[in-house]
């Protein structure tokens, strides 16, 4: 299983200084790399002053020459905002860039206020996504130009013009919440899928299994091979040494979270309960929306979360935030890595063999290691008393 994070990003309370915190989120995902985190996704957001990042692609190029492993994707670009040939060719341009670290996650676009600064219906956005992820893997998988006008673009006997880094292309995901309209786009085209609200509500922990059935029926139909491979969930959690401990570190930032999430952002999908503090950390807790506790309690996240499934996926990403203070978020992050990764990664199994059985066989093994020391003290004796005894003579 591979393992990262959901960078919306979610700067939360409005006003904090975003140069800085953009610088955070780079400083992040260095942290990341260092501890051996596997991947990155980043956000697309134009409005509500929470998610600052506009361009997910030109914050990949940034991130990517500070970074040295971790791979980085758009997590999600809100397609039908833009046109899909400008879109591949600069997905083209920073797969090579990156020596094909890049990745890029497609969606109807999260905030509605977007669609409505952009001229666009909110209620169209997943029609019109099903049209633009067609026209986007046509340029991608094809030599053959394309011709069309949908109205918000138009494309004449359009190709790109470069190859692709990587082999065939860079990996394509889509979002995926409560309703099936991601899952289909997975199956018809053989994507990678993020299910974003795999957690966030009952809803879409309880669409896990269905979604990954309606996948392989689309498969099928279409002649695609999809792999549960490239299936990624995502869910927020804190930990701590101690679960007492988790709580009040999250008290630090929980509320304006919430806040953004009940009364700004206009995404009824990720519909979060609760109107104080302790109020929101129960909800998360007791709901199964997040974890907030030990590593033991992230590990048993991530097994419900392998059994409702009901197969298995890929990547286990993080619903990055900022609940808790800078510096309790890295020794989260640390205690993530250290003790909840190699649970799944398997990367400890020969090392913990290895102390059970040196373990096993230590006080034996110390009792020869004690008799071979003394019979050899004993031998060493008498041969200098040997030799005091003929030098006397």
């Amino acid at each position: 299983m591979r393992f990262g994070i959901f960078l919306p990003p979610h700067h939360v309370p409005v006003g904090q200084n975003p140069t800085y915190s953009l610088q955070r989120d780079v400083e992040l995902v260095q942290l990341l790399d260092r501890m051996g985190f596997d991947e990155a996704w980043f956000g697309e957001h134009h409005s509500c002053g929470v998610e600052p990042i506009g361009d997910p692609l030109m914050f990949i190029a940034h991130v990517a020459q500070v970074t040295k492993h971790i791979k980085l994707g758009a997590g999600v670009l809100s397609l039908p905002y833009h046109n899909p040939f400008l879109v591949a060719d600069r997905l083209i341009l920073l797969d090579h860039l990156t020596r094909g670290r890049a990745m890029m996650g497609v969606g109807p676009g999260a905030l509605a206020t977007d669609a409505i600064m952009l001229g666009l219906d909110p209620a169209e956005a997943r029609k019109a996504l099903e049209t633009d992820v067609d026209v986007l893997m046509h340029l991608l998988r094809s030599d053959e130009p394309i011709s069309i006008d949908t109205g918000r673009y138009k494309l004449v006997e359009a190709r790109l013009q470069l190859d692709a880094y990587s082999d065939p292309h860079p990996e394509i995901a889509t979002a995926a919440i409560v309703s099936p309209s991601g899952p289909r786009l997975v199956g018809k085209h053989g994507l990678g899928m993020i299910s974003i609200g795999a957690t966030m509500s009952q809803e879409g922990f309880d669409a896990l299994g269905m979604h990954w059935s309606v996948v392989e029926e689309r498969a099928k139909e279409f002649g695609q091979d999809v792999s549960r491979d490239g299936w990624r969930l995502v869910g927020p959690m804190h930990i701590a040494d101690t679960k007492d401990q988790a709580i009040r570190d999250v008290a630090h930032g929980i509320d304006a979270w919430f806040d953004y999430l009940q009364h700004t952002a206009a995404a009824p999908q990720l519909g979060v309960l609760g109107e104080n503090t302790r109020e929101r950390i129960d909800f998360v807790i007791e709901s199964g929306m997040g974890i907030i506790g030990t590593p033991a309690d992230a590990i048993q996240q991530i097994e419900r979360l392998e059994e409702q499934s009901q197969g298995g996926f890929g990547a286990y990403l993080m619903f990055a935030h900022n609940w808790a203070p800078w510096e309790e978020t890295q020794h989260h992050y640390h205690l993530f890595a250290n003790e909840v990764m190699p649970v799944f990664k398997r990367t400890t199994k020969r090392l913990l063999a290895n102390e059970a059985w040196t373990r096993s066989v230590r006080d034996p093994l110390a009792a020869k290691q004690w008799e071979a020391i003394n019979a050899f003290t004993a031998q060493h004796k008498a041969e200098q008393e040997a030799r005091n005894a003929g030098s006397m003579t």
